[in-house]
């Protein structure tokens, strides 16, 4: 069995140079790196102020809020997220979050495909990317 302690992830925090607030800190615990044939597992933080950009993913994703408070933004939808609640997001649709709290936004998303592609507008950096194939390296 694999396990990881969230507490414990080593988060790389990635940015948009057009705008210092979109600024997210995940890790990729479970994905087809990690052994898992179906499913894949994101973790991210986003601090008080800053968002997670609007990006795409090649799979649906399901969004646990483990604590803090947001706005969620799918497709044409917005709508308040916080500790507890459950979201669910369709293949393929833009979509981010916004802390809107004070504490960090910490999130845990579920994928059911071992393999996923997130794509954003603009590369993040510092790692120069615009897609990323979740749990794969990336350049240093």
């Amino acid at each position: 069995m694999f396990t990881a302690s969230t507490p414990d992830l080593a988060l790389l925090e990635v940015h948009l140079d057009s705008d210092p607030r979109g600024r997210v800190s995940p890790a990729f615990p479970i994905n087809c790196f990690t052994g898992a044939e179906h499913t894949a597992v994101v973790y991210f933080e986003v601090q008080p102020g800053d968002y997670l950009p609007t990006h795409t993913d090649s799979a649906e994703e399901v969004l646990y809020i483990v604590a803090g408070e947001g706005e969620a933004r799918v497709g044409g939808e917005r709508g308040r997220v916080r500790a507890g609640d459950l979201a669910v997001i369709p293949a393929m649709v833009p979509h981010g979050i916004a802390n809107t709290g004070e504490e960090p936004l910490k999130v845990v998303g579920f994928f059911c495909e071992s393999e996923i592609f997130s794509t954003f507008a603009e590369p993040l950096q510092p790692i120069g990317l615009a897609t990323l194939k979740q749990g794969e390296p990336v350049p240093a």
